[in-house]
């Protein structure tokens, strides 16, 4: 029998191949963690490959919202939250409201009612000019401008009684809850201010929500006149895909294409609806959430709308009459330099009329 004799040497040998068995063996439960992991990450993978995420955290699954998917949901309750009531009080009660003049209307023609949300900037009365430049060729339109502001803008109230329009100022801020989040609200306090104004003050005619950083060609106007309930139709320069836009077969829509679906039943733009005043008196309870991404279908939403109730306009939405245009942001401008050259000429004039930056008047 041969008796191994264990030597220093041969004790450390020994003690090395250990180590290494033990390493492989290590080695293989890692590399079985990792495929695990990596199994796990592909399934999830695949399972959200079709979902990406609004800034505010909405899911997106794809372009194509389909209409019989909306009409596998519960229909909304057409219930305004409780504390919608207190804050839409609360401001609407310090709401401002100037008539502003008017044109002659057009007997039997209905009226429009055309709210528009603004607030103080550079490019505020360029864009408010632009907007109303296309309403002017517009017959029998109620313009309502309403502004989220502490003071009342006298550039923006000048212009509005310059344009000839009937028109109607509102100045209303968002409830201060809201402007401490980082994703805010903007423009529903003011929204739901003409709604408010609308129901107070018409009886018949279509309500639409026109923001002052988009483009119109008339002939939508002259379409969404007729709307029975509520109106839909495409809007251009919308997302990566370029529109947001109901889908239409045959005449009817049977469901909506949009860059962000996540989980809205109506994925449309703000100016990509109109509605008829009358429906919107028939449902006191309508209101707009003070949701980012979500006040249009919310408030679509609220109105209690059916599928049958969806009129395409825009000769069944193949032409686009209303572009997402929006305006690139200016720094305030430069003081004018007060000189021999300069004082007394028409300089003096039009530097008071320069945007100076925010908590400024422009005099006029």
């Amino acid at each position: 029998m041969k008796v191994t004799t264990h030597t220093r040497g041969n004790s450390f040998k020994l003690y090395k191949r250990r180590c290494k068995s033990m390493v492989r063996g290590g080695n293989l439960r890692l590399v079985g963690t990792w495929v695990v992991a990596v199994a796990l990450l592909l399934l999830v993978g695949l399972a959200m490959r079709s979902t990406t995420r609004r800034e505010d955290g909405g899911e997106v699954r794809g372009p194509v919202r389909a209409l019989s998917a909306i009409n596998r949901q519960a229909p909304h309750p057409l219930r305004q939250p409780q504390h919608q009531n207190v804050l839409e009080t609360q401001y609407l009660n310090n709401v401002n409201v100037e008539r502003c003049g008017g044109r002659k209307w057009v007997e039997g023609l209905p009226p429009l009612y055309i709210v528009t949300p603004t607030y103080p900037r550079a490019e505020q009365v360029p864009e408010l000019t632009r907007t109303a430049q296309t309403l002017m060729n517009v017959p029998n339109v109620v313009w309502i401008v309403s502004e989220d502001s502490a003071i009342s803008s006298p550039s923006v109230v000048q212009y509005l009684n310059e344009t000839g329009l009937s028109t109607v100022y509102l100045r209303v801020q968002m409830p201060s809850k809201y402007k401490r989040v980082k994703n805010k609200p903007r423009g529903v306090a003011n929204r739901m201010a003409g709604i408010n104004w609308v129901r107070a003050n018409a009886k018949d005619g279509v309500l639409y929500f026109a923001d002052d950083d988009n483009t119109y060609d008339i002939r939508i106007f002259e379409q969404m006149r007729w709307t029975q309930r509520v109106s839909m139709f495409p809007v251009g320069l919308v997302t990566k895909l370029g529109v947001s836009t109901p889908i239409v077969k045959n005449g009817k829509v049977v469901g909506f294409y949009d860059g962000w679906i996540a989980k809205r039943k109506f994925p449309v733009d703000m100016a990509g609806f109109a509605v008829s005043v009358q429906f919107l008196l028939e449902r006191p309870l309508a209101f707009m959430p003070y949701r980012v991404g979500y006040e249009e279908d919310g408030f679509i939403n609220s109105l209690g709308i059916k599928a049958a109730d969806i009129e395409p306009l825009a000769f069944n939405c193949t032409k686009i009459w209303v572009w997402h245009t929006q305006t690139k942001k200016n720094e305030a401008a430069t003081p004018v330099n007060k000189t021999s050259v300069t004082i007394g000429t028409n300089l003096d004039i039009i530097s008071e009329q320069l945007w100076k930056g925010p908590g400024t008047k422009l005099k006029i």
